[in-house]
């Protein structure tokens, strides 16, 4: 709804140009059109209906746990297995998708304008962080313009169906702001609110991304805006994405001219594309045509033309263009705003802070809690910790009495990543809760914990790595991303090899060698490949991205730096039987240490039983620098018994398929959802627990 002059020939600008990119692009989407008539859903690339799928899967867009165990069970590379994934994320919405809607909606404000004693409602808008907020530049020309407009948000009716409690806020363009004529958009930021909050704060902001999977063609959008000034409304769902061009996306929407500058959004409420325009119908000369067909007038009102689609500028296209004014003159302060946009948006990281530059005010506590929580890093250590473990790191458990073949035979947990600053016996309790969970289930005697040996090296690693490995690696805040961790892991591996672990595993996994990488066109390439591979990883497992970034760079770790393998494996000999029979149960990390520990034991000690669980040894990459070389079979052990989940991404490569792994008894297991990686699943699975109680009671 325009409010000046300027603006409404702006928009008409605009919308014009809307039309020739529709008309342009006519024979696109006739084929796609052509396409969705033939009973196709979703028309678009197969790499992209790739990346799609698992972005769904990864961000919960599937809530069903019975649906996504029926897709995990199911071979993720058959035809049509990302169509349906996409298919079924359309058809089936959780009860928390419109909740969630709400908390999208929130984020959205009118934008009022003063003019002559008078408030007219112009345009809307939308938090993208806790201080800034994103509209069309049409809407928001110039930051003195913006200097007279004001913010309402929860302009809108209750769910009683009352109007709402209007919150004002304030533009602040003298902090910051930037606009773009070509991609019609402007960023300001928000004054605080009365008692100092920064708005991202009291309303929520959208965490706009570069990454791709986010929309495919013959997928719907929804729209949340202000039509002609009108208290907020919503467009939901009936609404189909028609064509992609490189800046801009065109679908069909009952939207109207007072929703330039809302967001568009996906079914899981990502910020897909800023809309900013309508896309009228025209005739030859490209001039508007009115819904009776006859040639529109300017005195005719914008409700007379026939809108026959709309238009939004791709988000992509928007960081791009933000990551490009980040690199230039931008000062510290405005670069920092930048980056509060959040991980996802490749913002952060795009230039570092020059020598000597200023930083912008810190954010409130609470805000920086809520990002932190956002991009869900580790738990915080301190370098006193880590100085601390050092010192005096925890000891391993010995066993300490005759329960298994009168003291002649062992039991032994050989753990893995990630178990610094923790009790050893409490370790040793929750492995041993599992393996008794299974031994029930298979009808034999149960172990007591005091009986099992429990070499512990966690703390000791800690220390020989360096960590703040608990902080990401000393990783910033704003940096708190998985692949921003994986980009400093890659750096610090020698000869690639991390990268390589990761780039192999999510081959074995499937992905597409020639497909897209996961950012937008900005960003290194390496930044690109790790990402891709962090979320093909994420997407076709149960293991977040996190996880799988730091096991991959333990065990990069363990196995380039012979300082530290030869410190874990002293320390695990520590607490290790001299003699007798061996049952040696190893985990994650566990079992590439376990395959190493091996050729070390004393012949005295007679391997019966080793039993491999979450294995990353499958990996050319991980066997071919064990001590041994290469995939092999210990000639030490008796017995071999390899376990693995398909949706555990750490056992990637799994089952052991080289024939030079000779023969080993392996077994797939369903471990629980979120728990794909978890000891004690793999230990409670009656087929698991019957192959060591077999050994340990032998009938």
């Amino acid at each position: 709804m325009p409010a000046t002059e300027d603006a409404r020939e702006e928009l008409q600008r605009q919308a014009a140009d809307a039309a020739r990119r529709y008309e342009e692009s006519a024979p696109e989407r006739e084929r796609v059109e052509e396409r969705l008539a033939a009973g196709e859903l979703f028309p678009d690339a197969p790499e992209t209906l790739a990346v799609r799928a698992e972005r769904i899967l990864y961000r919960g867009g599937l809530s069903s746990s019975a649906v996504v165990a029926s897709i995990h069970a199911e071979p993720l590379d058959l035809p049509q297995a990302n169509e349906r994934i996409i298919n079924l994320s359309n058809e089936l919405q959780a009860w928390n998708f419109l909740p969630r809607g709400a908390r999208a909606a929130s984020t959205v404000a009118r934008i009022t304008m003063r003019q002559a004693g008078r408030e007219i409602p112009h345009g809307t808008g939308f938090l993208v962080s806790p201080r800034l907020l994103m509209t069309n530049q049409h809407v928001l020309p110039d930051a003195d313009f913006a200097s007279r407009c004001f913010l309402e948000f929860n302009a809108q009716v209750t769910i009683d169906n009352v109007p709402d409690s209007v919150v004002r806020m304030e533009c602040d363009p003298a902090t910051f702001f930037t606009a773009d004529k070509p991609l019609d958009f402007a960023l300001v930021a928000v004054a605080p609110a009365a008692d100092g909050r920064p708005p991202g704060e009291v309303f929520g902001w959208n965490r706009l991304s570069a990454q791709l999977g986010k929309l495919v063609i013959g997928e719907r959008v929804n729209i949340i805006g202000h039509p002609n000034g009108r208290l907020k409304e919503i467009a939901l769902r009936d609404n189909t994405l028609l064509v992609r061009l490189d800046d801009f996306l065109h679908y069909k929407t009952d939207t109207e001219p007072g929703n330039s500058g809302s967001p568009v959004f996906n079914d899981q409420w990502e910020v897909v594309a800023l809309h900013h325009s309508g896309v009228p119908k025209t005739d030859a000369q490209g001039r508007a045509l009115r819904k009776d067909g006859q040639l529109w007038r300017r005195g005719d009102g914008d409700d007379a033309i026939d809108w026959i689609a709309n238009e939004g500028v791709r988000v992509s296209s928007l960081l791009k263009h933000l990551a490009n004014l980040a690199t230039g003159d931008l000062g510290p302060a405005p670069r920092a705003l930048l980056a509060e946009m959040g991980p996802d948006s490749g913002l952060g990281q795009v230039i570092p802070p020059s020598p000597g530059e200023t930083p912008a005010p810190p954010l409130p506590a609470q805000t920086a809690s809520a990002i932190s929580q956002h991009v869900t890093p580790v738990p915080e250590t301190t370098a006193a910790t880590v100085t601390s473990a050092a010192a005096a790191p925890a000891t391993g458990l010995r066993a300490r009495g005759t329960a298994f073949g009168g003291g002649k035979r062992h039991l032994v947990y050989l753990h893995g990543r990630s178990q610094h600053k923790k009790n050893p016996e409490a370790l040793r309790r929750e492995w041993t809760a599992g393996l008794n969970q299974g031994l029930t289930r298979a009808g034999m005697p149960t172990v007591d914990p005091a009986d099992v040996w429990f070499p512990y090296y966690g703390d000791r690693l800690a220390a020989l790595m360096g960590w703040t490995e608990a902080a990401g690696g000393g990783i910033e805040l704003e940096e708190f991303t998985a692949v921003t961790a994986a980009q400093a892991f890659a750096a610090e591996s020698p000869s690639g090899f991390y990268e390589q672990m990761l780039i192999e595993a999510a081959n074995k996994a499937g992905m597409p060698q020639d497909g897209p990488v996961a950012t937008e066109g900005f960003g290194n390439a390496l930044e690109g490949r790790l990402q891709r591979a962090l979320s093909w990883l994420a997407a076709k497992s149960d293991v977040d991205e996190w996880t799988i970034a730091i096991v991959f760079r333990d065990v990069s770790r363990y196995l380039s730096d012979r300082t530290v393998r030869d410190t874990v494996l002293d320390t695990v000999l520590d607490t290790m039987p001299t003699s007798g029979e061996l049952v040696l149960v190893t985990h994650s990390l566990g079992t590439v240490v376990g395959m190493d520990l091996i050729s070390r034991l004393p012949d005295t000690l007679d391997l019966t039983l080793l039993v491999t669980a979450g294995s990353p040894l499958g990996m050319n990459a991980v066997n071919e620098r064990l001590l041994a070389g290469g995939p092999h079979r210990p000639e030490k052990a008796r017995q071999w018994f390899n376990a693995w989940c398909p949706t555990d991404a750490v056992a990637i490569g799994c089952p052991l398929e080289d024939p030079r792994w000779g023969k080993v008894t392996q077994l797939a297991v369903a471990n629980g959802r979120g728990r794909a990686h978890n000891i004690d699943e793999y230990l409670a699975h009656k087929g698991v627990a019957s192959e060591i109680g077999g050994v340990l009671h032998p009938s």
